[in-house]
């Protein structure tokens, strides 16, 4: 699929000119927590801007905070990236530059262009003001460069308590740009590092670590999303005084936003915590690792992700969108099998006991590379609750009802004659005849049945578990409702049924189920329960909201 948008109009304009000969581009992930579908934007623009241009991707884990950061995200992070199909060249961390930046930061400070600060973190955000009020100097900001130095030396060798100090950049507080007005760039914080371990009590802060991290890997563009606009002066200030031998360039782009999803990690972690969802991978997330469960192909993000272009504003994207792409892939990669996720048993009254036939059945009518498979049929078979009634309600009906003749999928005609009720009026049992002459395939054509209905064998099956899901947040963009209250008691449905007996059970294996929607194989499937997560409905039910 072509790529064209302003990015690479802007990456071409620099490889002609002659400023770079190849594009190397980053992914900067916080291990603190799944990745999700805003993220496949920026992670697709960034590994494709660089592949197509004679260049390469680094994957580099932003972890300058251990406070929040969890080991067992880089590994989950590393794995969505790379069912992406985006591949990294380098795999890297922030980490892995501290010497480093320690050394710029104290570059800055001999410069007299940093400071060290007593003032706490509530003083700080007053003396910096809004964006109404000018900033002031905090009283410190006067030290001379040798007492800096010292007292930033005494930082990094743990002389002070945490939050008691900081080392603030020395730019100018009353700048009309909130990031330039003397920010942060360290700060003490005795914590345990998944890498470094407790060998640093002092760590950068993203805005400073960034753009030192980019220069160090010789990244000729920094592509990153909007919100951090406001941010690129400062990006360039630090690339600029701390005298980086490469300069790279920050581009930013609009944010993918997906209407009424949950993407705050703060959020997706009390939902997690609260036992609301079964983990960062639920498939009613929208999380990378939640999308794979659910059986989303990663080429459908991909082409969708393409196909939305690359816009200079953001806004609101319905998921239905997505969801186009996945019916577009799965409609000629998954094979049909037949499922009945609400069982209701037939009684062929008149076909022999004891005897199984096996009937042809093709695996995907658009896709006839695919082939066939054999279905059994027997006396008693399950279908859909919801294709009997007892009474044939109008013409539009073409289902079974008493005294009605339907073709059975793959096999004959049947009509319903009987009806077995348990003591509370519901349907146990519906005894059906079959008519032998109307097997499909034979060519029979001296009467039309009543609709076409899909069957599983009622002895030579699976019993299987099928979770469809709904809108896990309800009343979304409701302020005045705390989020835990927006949670949808119904956005996980289970449904206890059969399948076919000849499937195979196989993590992340798709099936459509005959007018079922497509499915895909869950984590949770043992040899004695498959489970089934439906990836999308046969159709979209999305109604846009009316203007």
């Amino acid at each position: 699929m072509e790529i064209n948008h302003f990015i690479n109009t802007i990456i071409e304009e620099d490889i002609k000119s002659g400023k770079h000969s190849k594009v190397i581009t980053r992914f900067p992930p916080e291990p603190s927590g799944s990745l999700h579908l805003g993220h496949a934007r920026a992670i697709i623009t960034n590994y494709t801007m660089a592949i197509n241009h004679n260049g390469y991707f680094n994957l580099r884990f932003d972890d300058t905070n251990p406070v929040k950061e969890d080991a067992a995200f880089v590994e989950t992070i590393k794995k969505d990236i790379e069912w992406l199909g985006c591949h990294w060249e380098n795999l890297l961390f922030a980490s892995d530059y501290f010497n480093e930046m320690y050394e710029r930061a104290l570059l800055l400070v001999r410069k007299g262009m940093a400071y060290v600060d007593d003032l706490s973190a509530d003083e700080i955000t007053e003396y910096r003001g809004d964006f109404t009020t000018l900033g002031k100097p905090s009283p410190y900001s006067g030290r001379t460069i040798e007492e800096n130095e010292e007292l930033f030396i005494g930082m990094k060798k743990g002389k002070y308590k945490d939050g008691s100090r900081v080392l603030r950049a020395k730019i100018d507080v009353t700048s009309p740009n909130m990031n330039m007005r003397d920010p942060i760039i360290y700060r003490i914080q005795r914590a345990h590092h998944q890498n470094t371990g407790d060998e640093w009590c002092i760590y950068p802060m993203y805005d400073f670590a960034h753009p030192i991290e980019d220069a160090i890997e010789g990244i000729t563009h920094s592509l990153c999303s909007l919100e951090f606009e406001d941010h690129r002066p400062l990006y360039d200030w630090v690339v600029k005084h701390c005298e980086m031998p490469e300069i790279p360039r920050q581009i930013e782009f609009g944010k993918l936003k997906i209407a009424g999803a949950v993407i705050g990690k703060r959020h997706i972690k009390q939902l997690v915590d609260n036992n609301v969802v079964m983990g960062w991978d639920d498939p009613r997330l929208i999380t990378l690792s939640g999308l794979r469960r659910r059986g989303i192909p990663s080429q459908s993000i991909q082409n969708f992700i393409i196909s939305l272009g690359l816009p200079k504003s953001q806004g609101d994207t319905e998921l239905d969108m997505l969801y186009t792409f996945v019916r577009d892939h799965l409609k000629l990669e998954s094979p049909r099998v037949n499922a009945v996720l609400d069982p209701l048993k037939l009684v062929i009254t008149n076909y022999p006991e004891g005897e199984v036939e096996y009937l042809d059945a093709e695996n995907n009518r658009e896709n006839e590379a695919l082939g066939t498979r054999k279905i059994p049929f027997s006396r008693e078979v399950y279908i859909e609750r919801e294709d009997f009634i007892e009474v044939k309600p109008n013409k539009k009906w073409k289902r079974l009802a008493l005294d009605i003749e339907v073709r059975l999928m793959h096999a004959y005609f049947v009509k319903a004659n009987k009806i077995i009720k348990d003591e509370d009026g519901n349907i146990l049992e519906v005894h059906c005849t079959y008519d032998k002459e109307t097997k499909s395939g034979s060519g029979f054509t001296d009467r039309k049945p009543n609709g076409n209905i899909h069957y599983v064998d009622g002895s030579i099956n699976r019993k299987a578990e099928f979770r469809l899901f709904e809108d896990l947040v309800l009343d979304f963009e409701n302020k005045d409702i705390p989020f835990i209250d927006k949670i949808n008691p119904d956005s996980l449905i289970i449904k206890n049924g059969y399948i076919e007996e000849s499937i195979n059970i196989k993590e992340g294996s798709h099936y459509q189920l005959t007018r079922n929607g497509y499915y895909s194989v869950d984590k949770d499937t043992t040899e004695a329960l498959p489970v089934f997560n439906r990836t999308v409905s046969l159709r979209s039910s999305f109604k846009p909201k009316a203007k």
